[in-house]
C-alpha cells in the first residue's frame, strides 16, 4: 500500500512539474516565435525591419532581468513554506501574464502606450517564471530514488521541448492565415489557448502532496528553529562556490536552446529568407526530435555521472557550431532541419537530462530551491534572455553572416565544460 501511495506521489509530482513546465516554455517559445514574426510589425511600427526586429528581442530580454528577482522571492517562499505554495504562485503568474497579452492593443490601437504595457506583461511573467523549472526540478527531484535523479527530473527538462514545440506548431498554424488576419487577429490565438494549460496545471498542483525531503528537513529545523537563517543567507553563506559554477555551467545549454527556439527562426525568415510556414515546421520537427532524447540521456547521467553527460552535451553543441549555421545558410530545407535536430537531440538531450541532477545535488535540501533558482535565473539575465538580442546583433555586425553567432554558442558551451570540470567534485551525489 505505501508502495502504490509512494507510486501515486512521484507521478503526480512528475505531472505537476512537467505541466508548469511545459506552459513557462510555451509562453517563452511563443512569445520569441511571435517576436521575429509580427511582435516587431505590431509594437514597433515606426522603426525600420532590423531594428524592429532588435526591439522586439529586446522586449523577450527584458522578461529575464526579472526573473532572478522572481527567483529569489518565491523560491525563499518555496524553501521557507513548501514547494506546493511556491509552484502555485508561479504558474498563476506566468499563465495570466500570457494569456493577457493575447488581448493586449497594438502600436495602432492606442500608440506608445502598446510596448509599455508589453513590456510590463513581460516582467509580470519573467517574475513568475524565475522559479518554475528550478521549483520543478527540486520538487520530482525530492520525491525520487536518488539514484534515479537524473531520469526523472529529466522529465520536466524534456517537457521544455514539448513547450517549444506546442508554441511553434500554434504559430505555423496561424501563419497560414491571410497577412492581414494574421496580424489583425490570428497572432492572439496562441496566447490564449495557453489559458487552457495554465487551468490543467493550476488543477494538478492544487492536489498535490508536499515533498517528503522538505517535510523532513522542516521537521528537522524545529529542532533548531532559533539558529534557522533565510534561505538565501544560508545559500550564499555556506556554498558560494556552487553558486557561481553552477551559474556558470548552464550557459551553453541557455545560448544552444534560445538560439534553436527564438533566434534560428528569425534568421531563416528574415536573412535566409526561407517561407514563414517552412521555417516553423523546421523549427516544430527538430524540437520533436530532442523530446524522447532528454529521458535517454538522464538514463545515462544516472548510470555514468550527470557531470560527464552535462559536459557531452556542451562539447556537443561546440561542434555543431559552425555546420549548424552551414545547414541553414544552404538553402536546403531537410539540410536544416537535420542540423536543428542534432543540436536538439546531440546538445539539449544531454544536457537537459543531466542539468537537473547535476545543480539538485549541489545544494542540501533546507535551501535547494534557492540555489537552483539563483543559479539558472542569474544565467537567464546574462545568457538566456539577451541571446537572440545578441545573435540578431552579431549577424548585423557581420553583414548577414552567422560566423560570430557560431563563436559566440562555442564560447558559452566552452564555459560550461569548464564550470561543469571545477565543481562536479563538490557535487553530494556525483
Amino acid at each position: 500500500m505505501n508502495d502504490k501511495r509512494i507510486d501515486t506521489n512521484v507521478k503526480r509530482a512528475v505531472a505537476a512539474a512537467s505541466v508548469g513546465t511545459v506552459i513557462e516554455w510555451f509562453d517563452y517559445a511563443l512569445y520569441g516565435a511571435a517576436s521575429g514574426l509580427v511582435i516587431n510589425k505590431l509594437f514597433f511600427p515606426t522603426l525600420s525591419p532590423a531594428a524592429g526586429i532588435l526591439a522586439a528581442f529586446a522586449t523577450f530580454a527584458v522578461g529575464y532581468f526579472v526573473r532572478p528577482i522572481g527567483g529569489v522571492v518565491i523560491s525563499h517562499i518555496g524553501d521557507k513554506y513548501g514547494r506546493k505554495p511556491a509552484l502555485i504562485l508561479t504558474i498563476t503568474m506566468m499563465g495570466a501574464a500570457t494569456v493577457a497579452m493575447g488581448f493586449l492593443p497594438t502600436f495602432a490601437q492606442i500608440g506608445l502606450t502598446a510596448p509599455i504595457l508589453l513590456v510590463l506583461l513581460r516582467m509580470f511573467q519573467g517574475f513568475g517564471a524565475g522559479a518554475e523549472l528550478a521549483g520543478a526540478i527540486v520538487l520530482v527531484a525530492e520525491y525520487v530514488p536518488r539514484n534515479q535523479r537524473a531520469f526523472y527530473t529529466a522529465i520536466p527538462n524534456a517537457a521544455t521541448l514539448v513547450g517549444i514545440m506546442l508554441a511553434t506548431a500554434a504559430f505555423l498554424a496561424v501563419s497560414s492565415l491571410q497577412g492581414d488576419v494574421l496580424l489583425s487577429w490570428g497572432w492572439r490565438v496562441p496566447f490564449l489557448l495557453s489559458g487552457g494549460l495554465f487551468v490543467v496545471a493550476l488543477y494538478i498542483r492544487k492536489h498535490l502532496d508536499e515533498t517528503p525531503e522538505f517535510v523532513a528537513a522542516m521537521e528537522n529545523a524545529e529542532k533548531r528553529k532559533k539558529k534557522e537563517h533565510v534561505p538565501m543567507t544560508t545559500l550564499l553563506k555556506e556554498s558560494p562556490k556552487e553558486v557561481v559554477f553552477g551559474f556558470l555551467s548552464v550557459s551553453g545549454h541557455n545560448a544552444n536552446i534560445y538560439i534553436l527556439s527564438a533566434f534560428v527562426i528569425s534568421y531563416l525568415i528574415n536573412t535566409v529568407k526561407v517561407q514563414r510556414g517552412d521555417a516553423l515546421l523546421i523549427g516544430t520537427v527538430a524540437s520533436l526530435c530532442g523530446i524522447a532524447a532528454v529521458p535517454l540521456f538522464g538514463l545515462l547521467a544516472d548510470r555514468l555521472g550527470s557531470a560527464k553527460i552535462y559536459m557531452l552535451g556542451a562539447a556537443s553543441i561546440a561542434i555543431l557550431a559552425f555546420p549548424l549555421f552551414a545547414a541553414l545558410n544552404s538553402g536546403s530545407l531537410l539540410l536544416a532541419a537535420i542540423a536543428m535536430a542534432l543540436c536538439y537531440v546531440l546538445g539539449f538531450g544531454a544536457m537537459a537530462g543531466a542539468q537537473g541532477a547535476f545543480l539538485a545535488n549541489l545544494f542540501p535540501t533546507r535551501y535547494r530551491f534557492s540555489g537552483l533558482a539563483v543559479s539558472r535565473e542569474l544565467n537567464g539575465v546574462l545568457v538566456a534572455g539577451p541571446t537572440p538580442l545578441i545573435a540578431s546583433a552579431l549577424v548585423s555586425a557581420a553583414d548577414g553572416r552567422p560566423t560570430y553567432v557560431a563563436l559566440y554558442l562555442i564560447a558559452c558551451c566552452t564555459l560550461s565544460i569548464i564550470a561543469i570540470r571545477i565543481i562536479q567534485s563538490r557535487s553530494i551525489h556525483e
